[in-house]
């Protein structure tokens, strides 16, 4: 990690590692053209990570190096977050911006993975916005009470800008140590969220959002704009305050079909990912359980599509028509096994991530609370001795 001080004599214009193709032009094009828009002393302006290997791959450049981080690195699988996070609930620990700042860089000291990720949770917009929503060990987010009528829809309080500064300001103090690596923000996708909601807490079908989408449309609708508004003053806020990209998580749209998503779905997470379409950073999109749903996952509004361990990267780069940046798509449950066995199927990893025009290595889904720690230290270490996607062997 480069804890060396930036300043402001830093180039605002990122420089390209090698040409970029038409497909992959946007992302880039935003990059040099939309620095203006962030505060002047953002990273991407004064601190270098504009030309960072996970910038570069997001962009269509050929990084540095293969550039890797891990969905969940910061979290129960390290010793040190543990032993920090004795005696403070879940989401308090979010709402401290020390703590905060604290988690979300264990992991990059010790990996010497290419992003730190945010530590927080996506129900924190709601419980800041005034939503009833307690995280409980062993089962996960619930709500006091479940949002299920158009009344109680209506009844939803609105986030208020104000309500966001102990994330501006652990976003602050996160960047501040980081140097050149970048941050990314995150939330999660309307979807997911607003299945939440409906549920109640955590749901194996999710059931009571999908009926809602065909028994009461309007209803379901109205609860999904009100996700998206929240979750994109999240994204914002975090951007705004010096992150660099972002990645919108929709854990449980695996459960929908194309046409619900498409119909139900898609417009919404446009909403959340374009509140910060005016601001150069590229915007990630991932879900589990969503193969069939790439493409329209990339037409919501992303510049790179997390692909889960599912299907390999290859086939998911064809179908997303061999012009969209893929992000995966390690299988979480080798990490314990044989280091032989783990590393081929990282190799394996590694070339199907040739075939898109951009590839950030990464997990198909979280990182175990029980992993290895070393394992994921040996991992990164194998990753960046390879040589970089679009780079001669």
């Amino acid at each position: 990690m480069d804890t060396t001080p930036q300043t402001a004599s830093t180039p605002d214009t990122p420089t390209a590692a090698a040409p970029a193709s038409p497909e992959e032009l946007p992302a880039l094009r935003r990059l040099g053209e939309g620095l203006g828009a962030l505060p002047a002393g953002h990273p991407l302006r004064a601190g270098g990570t504009a030309d960072a290997p996970l910038l570069q791959a997001l962009t269509g450049r050929v990084p540095d190096r293969r550039p890797v981080w891990f969905m969940r690195q910061a979290g129960r699988s390290l010793p040190e977050y543990r032993a920090l996070r004795t005696g403070t609930a879940m989401l308090d620990a979010c709402l401290d911006p020390a703590m905060a700042a604290e988690i979300t860089l264990q992991p990059v000291r010790r990996h010497d993975v290419d992003a730190a990720i945010f530590f927080s949770d996506i129900v924190v917009p709601m419980r800041v916005a005034g939503v009833d929503v307690d995280i409980v060990p062993g089962r996960g987010p619930v709500l006091q009470r479940p949002v299920r009528t158009a009344a109680e829809i209506a009844a939803l309080p609105e986030l208020e800008d104000a309500a966001l500064d102990p994330i501006r300001e652990a976003v602050a103090a996160t960047v501040a140590e980081l140097g050149t690596t970048p941050l990314i923000g995150f939330a999660g996708a309307p979807f997911t969220v607003a299945a939440y909601m409906v549920e109640g807490g955590p749901s194996r079908d999710h059931l009571l959002p999908r009926t809602m989408m065909h028994a009461d449309p309007a209803a379901w609708a109205a609860l999904a704009q009100w996700a998206a508004r929240t979750s994109g003053a999240f994204l914002r806020a975090q951007v705004e305050a010096g992150a660099s990209a972002v990645q919108l998580f929709d854990s449980w749209a695996g459960s929908l079909s194309l046409a619900d998503y498409r119909a139900h779905v898609l417009e919404h997470s446009a909403a959340a990912l374009g509140a910060v379409a005016d601001l150069p950073v590229p915007r990630i999109h991932f879900g589990t359980g969503t193969g069939e749903l790439l493409a329209a996952m990339r037409d919501a509004g992303a510049d790179a599509v997390g692909v889960d361990h599912r299907i390999p990267l290859a086939e998911a780069s064809r179908r997303l028509g061999g012009r969209t940046v893929v992000q995966g798509n390690i299988d979480p449950a080798l990490l314990d096994a044989p280091w032989a066995v783990l590393a081929a199927h990282v190799d394996d990893v590694l070339a199907g991530g040739a075939a898109a025009p951009g590839h950030v290595v990464n997990l198909g889904h979280g990182v175990p609370p029980g992993a290895d720690p070393d394992v994921l230290t040996a991992v990164v270490a194998h990753v960046h001795g390879r040589p970089p996607s679009g780079a001669r062997p």
